[in-house]
């Protein structure tokens, strides 16, 4: 009954949540100098023309009235039509999410890998760790996942993105530069990873080396309780004392790290979607801001805050199942 009373205030906070933002995305765009109507008609249309296509598009009614009609609209799926970029909006979204989601389950799959096993690998042979013949490999070792560490925080996903599309698409023409599989996800899994893996890399480092960072310090943490050091004294071996023992300790500390990481990796993928000609919503968010197209983007911006919150409440849920002493709040 604790947990699910726990779950019920959290589902109530996201709720709150998500309708507050609502409330921002459309006052923002709003205050936001700029005519769609005039985007629209062009620069010769005469007033006659702009009032009446104001009208047509409902921007004319007061904001009020224009706020609850869209939230009413985005409660029961119907967005209408774009303005500038044309066609129906939950068509454009779904389109959009299905790229987007694509790669941002293949970036964050990347950077989970990579950072579980580069911390696994940091800690288990540090120095303190590892036997006395084997400490300068160790410190060798530890000082590239550092290195890693300071490199993939540092460096813009848009410099890893041109980097990558030099070394791999034309100094090295292994990969696709850009774009999407042409037949489809499913209709050649081969080539299709071919398309997402540059686009996927680019966006999964900042979250690696991120993650790699928080659970090497968490693993490093755990490594001097005392559990491990009389697991170390009784002779168990270092691998099962990281996986068994210390790792699953660390979990909950870099779960919550891991859903902070996730909504940068997908504000990220506006820019690495645009390097990569990759049309997924942050292309589509791209297009709506420079057309002046505000269903598009207030529908983006909505959908983007919604699946944050989603992932910052299934962190929460995770980080109370792992960890139930944290559910006090």
């Amino acid at each position: 009954m604790a947990g699910l009373a726990w779950l019920s205030r959290r589902v109530a906070g996201a709720a709150l949540t998500l309708l507050l933002a609502s409330i921002v995305i459309f006052g923002v765009l709003h205050v936001i100098p700029g005519d769609p109507a005039a985007a629209l008609a062009g620069p010769d249309a005469s007033p006659a023309t702009l009032a009446a296509l104001r009208h047509q598009l409902g921007v004319d009614r007061p904001l009020v009235e224009q706020y609850l009609s869209w939230l009413g609209g985005a409660a029961t799926g119907h967005l209408g039509r774009s303005y500038v970029i044309g066609g129906e909006i939950g068509t454009l979204l779904r389109e959009g999410s299905v790229n987007t989601l694509a790669l941002g389950v293949t970036a964050l799959v990347i950077a989970i890998a990579a950072s579980a096993a580069l911390a696994l690998l940091a800690v288990g042979a540090s120095p303190a760790a590892a036997p006395a013949r084997e400490r300068w490999p160790a410190r060798c070792l530890h000082a590239a996942v550092g290195a890693f560490e300071v490199v993939g925080i540092a460096v813009p996903p848009f410099v890893t993105g041109v980097i990558l599309v030099e070394l791999f698409a034309v100094v090295w023409p292994v990969l696709p530069a850009g774009g999407t599989p042409p037949g489809g996800y499913l209709a050649a899994p081969g080539i299709s990873l071919q398309y997402l893996l540059l686009p996927a890399v680019c966006l999964a480092m900042p979250a690696a080396a991120t993650l790699t960072r928080f659970f090497s310090e968490a693993l490093r943490t755990e490594w001097a309780m005392p559990y491990v050091l009389t697991a170390r004294a009784a002779g168990v071996p270092t691998h099962r004392i990281l996986v068994r023992g210390a790792a699953r300790n660390a979990l909950p500390a870099t779960v919550t790290v891991l859903g902070i990481q996730t909504g940068q990796l997908l504000g990220s993928a506006v820019l690495v979607e645009a390097i990569f000609a990759w049309p997924g919503l942050g292309q589509l968010l791209a297009q709506g801001i420079g057309a002046r197209d505000y269903p598009v983007v207030q529908a983006t911006l909505l959908v983007a805050v919604a699946v944050f919150i989603g992932v910052q409440l299934l962190t929460d849920a995770a980080t109370a199942a792992l960890d139930p002493t944290r559910r006090g709040g």
